[in-house]
């Protein structure tokens, strides 16, 4: 049987913390789940730490000295991982705008030969609810503007939401993946398709957070605006490891 982790970055997410957890350890896959908490003031860690007294051989957490960025957060989830036995590493928001019950659909898509299975807000249509049009569109085009940049052929270029086989992240450099904000999620992206594995798109629906505060800003859409043109530029010079045959 695979073994499935799901990697959870938080930051003062006390009011979804605990039942992101219940609604992870629900599903039918025996997921196990990585917390990690960039020093929350507001006892979101504590939280967990009391779960873990429930669900001690599922439920884990990493506590790192403040905000060092989403980016850094996911590296060091994926380099805890891969010094373990999971299979399939999955990236998941605290905040219910990834529903839980598509996990498994992610899960099976990799299951089913996709390297990467990403959960997909615009492959069939634009599947976001809650949000203000204007943030609909900002997103919605950024994935075009990355698709067209970049040459990837996907709907959803900028999407969070997404579950590796641990050969992908076993063959990425991980150490050279540099943004740290809205951009890492395209350069994570970016980087297996240069290395040639397969990407393969699972339409969900984005349902915009009702509880806590968002951590999007106007800095992190900048990031990934430069970066893509940074990414493309420094492709045509790298030299991209190769997926195992």
């Amino acid at each position: 049987m695979s073994l499935c982790l799901v990697i959870i970055p938080t930051y003062n997410e006390k009011e979804n913390i605990e039942n992101i957890i219940r609604a992870v350890f629900a599903q039918e896959v025996e997921f196990e789940l990585l917390i990690i908490d960039d020093g929350s003031p507001d006892g979101t860690a504590n939280i967990v730490k009391r779960l873990q007294k429930e669900f001690p051989d599922r439920l884990h957490i990493l506590e790192r000295k403040g905000k060092l960025g989403l980016g850094t957060a996911y590296i060091a989830g994926f380099k805890w991982a891969l010094e373990r036995k999971y299979d399939y590493i999955i990236e998941m928001d605290a905040d219910f705008s990834h529903n839980p019950n598509d996990l498994v659909k992610l899960h099976n898509a990799c299951n089913n030969g996709a390297d990467v299975a990403i959960g997909s807000r615009y492959v069939s249509g634009v599947n976001v609810v809650n949000w203000p049009i204007g943030r609909v569109l900002m997103s919605y085009f950024a994935s075009k503007y990355v698709r067209f940049v970049l040459g990837l052929k996907i709907a959803d270029t900028t999407a969070g939401f997404k579950c590796y086989k641990r050969e992908v992240l076993e063959v990425i450099e991980l150490d050279k993946i540099r943004f740290k904000g809205y951009a890492f999620q395209i350069e994570m992206k970016f980087t297996a398709y240069k290395c040639g594995f397969k990407l393969v798109e699972v339409p969900i629906i984005f349902i915009n957070r009702e509880l806590g505060t968002s951590k999007m800003s106007g800095g992190i859409f900048g990031e990934a605006f430069l970066g893509v043109v940074q990414l493309k530029l420094e492709s045509w010079r790298r030299k991209y490891p190769s997926r195992k045959v």
